[in-house]
């Protein structure tokens, strides 16, 4: 196969803030490919996040999101929320399947899940 995933992209209205707050949620750095336009974290096991100005917000639901995983649901939550995370909601299939929905400071939704 000749793909290979090269960056995940969200849009926003503030790419270098909201660049900021993801890379300090997990040890990333951030640089600028376009000044005030688009900004990249990169993560310490080398995926990439993009964060790109767009005039308006995504209207309803995000049709994709993040999913990250945690040993620990609770404390992972705890700390997204003292730094600035929303909580939507808590969902689960059954006893073994539960996830966490939160959005960040300009409301793009993403989960945390038990690894």
């Amino acid at each position: 196969m000749a793909l290979n995933v090269e960056m995940i992209t969200v849009d926003c209205s503030d790419p270098a803030t909201l660049a900021a707050w993801w890379a300090q949620q997990f040890g990333g750095t951030t640089h600028d490919l376009l000044a005030d336009e688009f900004t990249v974290v990169t993560l310490p096991e080398g995926l990439q996040l993009g964060f790109q100005k767009v005039p308006d917000p995504t209207p309803g639901k995000n049709r994709v999101h993040l999913d990250f995983g945690t040993s620990d649901v609770e404390d992972e939550v705890s700390r997204l929320k003292a730094a600035g995370a929303i909580e939507i909601g808590r969902h689960s299939f059954g006893d073994d399947f539960r996830w966490v929905v939160l959005s960040d400071p300009e409301g793009n939704v993403f989960c945390v899940v038990p690894q």
